[in-house]
């Protein structure tokens, strides 16, 4: 490219306030060497229950190279993170949590393959700093997903990496309530890259992320993405009427040439309880689906925004 361009990077907070000062100071040395001007810090406070909104207004009035969004409430990680979108206004984005577990040494890198021709650039995880378990976990999160889904998503990339403007403005016309960020850069199109990143240990406190929120992302993912579960029920409802026809035509021919009928009470209470547990099983499935509909066609706003500092004002 013939100028360097002005880089934004936006940020997701939730109760940060052990990490944030931190993540400032090594975010400063970080655009402090970056060639060009009009760079930023986007920080979205996603409704946190300790300093962090405090700490991040503090930078944002001291710095105007900073501006502080809060969130009228905890509206969960991927709105915070569309908030991030909705509020950058660089040639590119640098998308990233606030654990530190994603180094912003690494940003110069991702600004190497943009300037090569890269619309987006996202990170490889490697050497992960988690237990053996959570490890596993991610491992065969990631192959399940990228196995269902319509589109070939990337394996191990979480939500680091950069976006060019126009893959901005494309992901600003996604509306979608129950949305996978990493899914949706990657269905936008365009050139994409990814670049191996260690993965550092937390910087302070404990992971945002649940059981239960790493299952909801798990399955925003899959249900986004791929329409398979609803294929197998169909694939197994098919599967289950040919073998009740096979089975009807043993019947018959033990009865008209073997003189006798198959027993098996057990067995038919057994082949019962099993195909009603499946049709629950579908019909949950089915339902998840449903809801995201009814989620969607309902239009609210997938956040409120609470508070904006920019250039040391609040509005």
């Amino acid at each position: 490219m013939s100028a360097a361009p002005s880089v934004s990077i936006g940020v997701a907070l939730y109760n940060e306030e052990a990490v944030l000062p931190e993540l400032l100071e090594r975010l400063a040395r970080v655009l402090d060497a970056l060639p060009g001007t009009g760079h930023q810090v986007v920080l979205v406070d996603d409704g946190s229950a300790d300093r962090t909104w405090a700490i991040a207004e503090g930078a944002a009035r001291k710095d105007p190279r900073i501006v502080a969004v809060s969130l009228s409430r905890n509206f969960g990680h991927q709105a915070a993170l569309t908030a991030v979108l909705e509020h950058v206004s660089g040639d590119v984005t640098i998308v990233m949590d606030g654990d530190l577990q994603d180094p912003p040494e690494a940003i110069p890198l991702f600004l190497e393959a943009h300037a090569a021709g890269a619309d987006v650039v996202y990170a490889k995880r490697v050497n992960r700093k988690e237990g053996l378990l959570l490890r596993l976990s991610y491992h065969a999160f990631y192959r399940l997903v990228g196995s269902l889904a319509s589109v070939q998503l990337p394996m191990d990339a979480g939500d680091f990496g950069l976006l060019s403007r126009r893959v901005v403005n494309e992901l600003r016309r996604t509306k979608e309530h129950h949305r996978y960020l990493r899914g949706l850069r990657t269905w936008v199109g365009f050139r994409q890259v990814g670049i191996e990143v260690e993965r550092s240990e937390r910087f302070a406190g404990d992971s945002k992320y649940s059981a239960s929120k790493l299952f909801k992302l798990a399955f925003d993912g899959i249900f986004a993405f791929s329409i398979v579960p609803l294929r197998a029920a169909a694939f197994l409802g098919a599967v289950a009427v040919a073998l009740t026809v096979l089975f009807a035509l043993y019947s018959l021919y033990a009865k008209l040439f073997l003189d006798r009928s198959p027993q098996g009470f057990t067995a038919l209470i057994l082949v019962i309880t099993f195909v009603s547990g499946v049709l629950l099983f579908f019909l949950g499935i089915i339902g998840e689906y449903v809801g995201r509909v009814y989620e969607e066609v309902k239009g609210r706003p997938i956040y409120i925004v609470g508070k904006v500092v920019r250039n040391g004002d609040g509005s």
